[in-house]
């Protein structure tokens, strides 16, 4: 076959990939919302929530399924009736994806106990750590930081270590984000698309399919979470179980850049750029956050309203405007960092991230500063 027909022959698949998760999650959604409004299994609501009204929590429920049933449906027809090139391509990723897979299990486990009748943290903290152990003994672990904190190729034993806290604190970032409509299935769809491109043009093509197949069941969550009406129960939120397995795919999808094969990306691009700038927005949130409660003598790991989203909202946006100024940052920081990561050292432009998140940080707590004091009330602490 020649390179175009190969490269149309796995687009294809993508596209079909996307697909079947887009229907799949689109006709399991709405059946779970009318499950949950049935057997009353609501989002609990207090003082640190926007919303209001009762809205189910279980979005999360359709995405493993979605997912899986469309990657193996997929990969199972081009086996069945298409060329070798699927099992070519399988058998050097086969091994990866199914401790991916035994990880989301645990995961997607956890989210729906949690959702249902709550876990604790420890718990959740302990299962996210198997994860990223599982995950790294499928060999998928980051041994090269290609210059990012002036490191390059590390230790077996620190790439372990260094992986795992990256696996678990992306994970709890995605489900720290997701404070308003569309942010975290948001940020994570941009994220994904970007890495199913990113692995096309790299010929790393079931990794594209499993990105794009992700991405699919983001797609219908969207709609029902974003301009879903509570009041007419269409409503749902993602819960911590679509929270927890779409931020295990993510994690997937960042190393797997960074362990890529070295002709991989076909420009000079930097592979540590190249993965981490999709997920800037919830790490450094999260970090920030961190940061606040702790120089606010709070305890850093009990929920607040210090988020990114949180001040957008105390500055007079309301949630349409803080998600799209929100996923528009995070589309600025993917394009700048990746175009720029040929030409620049790697730790320049990350400093540079730093200094910008910093800087716009500082503004938007001035602002509502100066808001708070013209309607003489307090917006935020």
């Amino acid at each position: 076959m020649f390179a175009q027909d190969i490269m149309l022959y796995w687009l294809e698949n993508d596209l079909l990939s996307f697909a079947v998760s887009v229907l799949v999650a689109g006709i399991l959604i709405p059946k779970i919302i009318l499950i949950a409004f049935r057997r009353k299994l609501f989002d609990e609501i207090d003082e640190r929530k926007i919303h209001r009204g009762i809205v189910p929590r279980l979005g999360g429920i359709a995405f493993f399924p979605a997912f899986l049933f469309s990657l193996a449906l997929v990969i199972a027809i081009n086996l069945r009736f298409t060329s070798s090139m699927m099992e070519d391509a399988l058998s050097l990723t086969l091994v990866p994806i199914y401790f991916e897979i035994c990880a989301i299990i645990l995961l997607y486990l956890v989210g729906i106990a949690d959702d249902l009748i709550g876990v604790r943290y420890m718990a959740k903290f302990v299962v996210q750590v198997i994860c990223a152990v599982l995950l790294a003994s499928s060999g998928m672990y980051i041994d090269n930081l290609y210059g990012m904190l002036w490191l390059h190729e590390l230790p077996t034993w620190l790439a372990w270590i260094f992986s795992i806290l990256v696996a678990v604190y992306v994970v709890n970032a995605i489900n720290l984000i997701d404070g308003i409509d569309g942010l975290a299935s948001g940020l994570s769809t941009i994220a994904l698309v970007f890495y199913a491109v990113v692995f096309f043009n790299g010929c790393e093509f079931i990794y594209s399919m499993l990105a794009a197949a992700c991405a699919g069941t983001l797609f219908p969550f969207f709609y029902y979470n974003v301009f879903g009406d509570a009041k007419k129960q269409k409503k749902i939120f993602m819960g911590d179980t679509g929270a927890l397995t779409t931020g295990m795919v993510l994690v997937f999808c960042a190393i797997a850049v960074m362990c890529a094969k070295p002709d991989f990306l076909t420009v000079d691009y930097n592979p540590a750029m190249v993965a981490l700038s999709p997920l800037i927005v919830p790490c450094f949130d999260v970090f920030r956050v961190y940061f606040h409660r702790v120089r606010k003598g709070r305890n850093p790991f009990l929920p607040d309203k210090c988020h990114i989203h949180h001040k957008l909202l105390a500055l007079g946006m309301n949630q349409a405007s803080a998600l799209l100024t929100i996923l528009a940052v995070s589309v600025a920081f993917i394009g700048a960092n990746v175009l720029l990561s040929p030409y620049a050292n790697p730790n320049l432009i990350f400093i540079g991230d730093i200094v910008v998140w910093t800087l716009a940080n500082i503004a938007l707590t001035r602002a509502i500063r100066r808001r708070e004091k013209a309607l003489n009330v307090t917006l935020y602490d």
